[in-house]
């Protein structure tokens, strides 16, 4: 099966050499711009699917050592010689979900979040050292004992407001006989509980390997993976907003508009702020395992020009004059 290279910089709109922070800036200024929760009507369905692309690329580019592999290996990904990848006597890509060489399939899903060329390139058991005894296909012949058929694993990307509010999918498995090349596909549709957990795993009762001499069929694990989001990042059962302000803002106080998993909230800011500081809302972060829910913890940043104009400067120089302010350690 041909696997389509990704231009992971391509779809963040970034240079090759663009640093962590310009990537991680041109992932949230997309993501804002596409995030399916805020888009309604005829467009809802392309910006779900662009804002699984950015998240797929940010998911390789903001790690360090996924993001140098990615770079090694480029678009010779597939050559054998670049990653290790092995085909299979069918001739099809194996990625993390076959056994070249052996009697058995080769497992693709649709609909977890991920493309094929993530999945076979950084997904679950891609590195050949990682395949454990899930991956093995069963020999089968005239002394086969009856043996109850692998487990396959895979991961899904669930968002923050799906893993909030729960969710169902739509999950596709193709099965390609790496011997005959013959394929089958299942759709299937799975529940995302309200509350789920990153990397909890979603069970498929029977929708693994078929067993052998009778033994009945392993099977299927989705692992959760949170999707990256455009303004929070995940602690535990806590939200983290970055929140930047002008100094003015800091220092005269000021009230803004947060967006939050449910909406808006007001935030008021009291005069004289410091840089560091974590404002708390809570009932606003995750579920918790008893169905209470987290906080959100507001870290502000006071954002200093990287340049003036000569008017500003005469101002900031005649505010330096009035000020009363000690820097610390003077």
């Amino acid at each position: 099966m041909s696997v389509q290279f990704k231009d992971y910089y391509q779809t963040l709109g970034v240079s090759k050499d663009a640093s962590s922070d310009a990537i991680k800036k041109a992932f949230r200024d997309l993501a804002r711009r596409t995030h399916p929760d805020k888009i309604q009507g005829a467009g809802k369905a392309e910006a779900e699917v662009k804002f699984k692309e950015i998240n797929e690329a940010y998911e390789v580019l903001r790690d360090p050592d996924k993001r140098r592999k990615y770079d090694t290996l480029g678009a010779d990904w597939d050559r054998p010689q670049g990653g290790g990848f092995r085909r299979s006597r069918a001739g099809s890509r194996t990625g993390g979900f076959g056994v070249p060489g052996e009697e058995g399939y080769e497992f693709h899903f649709g609909g977890t979040g991920f493309s094929d060329f993530f999945e076979q390139f950084f997904g679950m058991g891609a590195d050949p050292r990682e395949r454990g005894p899930r991956f093995r296909a069963h020999r089968s012949g005239p002394s086969a004992q009856r043996i109850r058929g692998s487990d396959v694993e895979a991961e899904i990307l669930v968002t923050l407001e799906e893993a909030l509010n729960g969710s169902n999918r739509q999950i596709s498995l193709r099965k390609i006989d790496s011997t005959t090349g013959a394929e089958q596909t299942q759709r299937f549709q799975v529940k995302i509980p309200k509350g789920v957990r990153e990397s909890q795993r979603i069970r498929l009762a029977g929708q693994g390997e078929a067993g052998i001499g009778g033994g009945g069929s392993g099977d299927l694990f989705l692992k959760v993976r949170y999707a990256q989001h455009p303004f929070f990042t995940v602690d535990g059962d806590r939200l983290i907003y970055d929140l930047d302000l002008a100094p003015w803002e800091a220092v005269l106080g000021t009230v803004v508009t947060l967006e939050t998993l449910e909406g808006h909230v007001n935030l008021k800011i009291k005069p004289g702020s410091q840089a560091g500081t974590q404002l708390r809302l809570p009932g606003h972060g995750m579920p918790k395992p008893d169905g209470s829910r987290g906080d959100l913890r507001v870290a502000l940043h006071i954002q200093v020009p990287s340049s003036v104009s000569d008017k500003e400067r005469d101002r900031w120089e005649e505010l330096a004059k009035l000020s009363s302010f000690e820097p610390r350690g003077s």
